[in-house]
């Protein structure tokens, strides 16, 4: 079971959202850094729709959601992410 700890929210990697695209904040996927040092992504869940196309090898547990996320929000994220454990 996840803590409070590790589940509060240190930064967002990339620019804000761009507020034209989301209305009240909302509707905006996102790549957060945990206090834990973990990742969380907000995106569309597209787990219905994905599961039966996964690679070879690959899998989605009970608990797992298959995410997407625009190829800009990550883009735009690669400088924040640390390039080490």
């Amino acid at each position: 079971m996840q803590t409070y700890r590790e589940l509060m929210f240190v930064r967002r990697l990339g620019p804000a959202p761009v507020a034209a695209r989301c209305p009240g904040g909302h509707g905006c996927p996102e790549i957060l850094e945990l206090a834990s040092g973990d990742f969380a992504v907000i995106g569309t869940d597209i787990t219905s729709e994905a599961v039966r196309s996964l690679p070879e090898g690959s899998g989605c547990a009970s608990g797992e959601r298959v995410v997407r996320i625009p190829r800009g929000v990550l883009v735009l994220a690669r400088t924040d992410i640390p390039a080490s454990l």
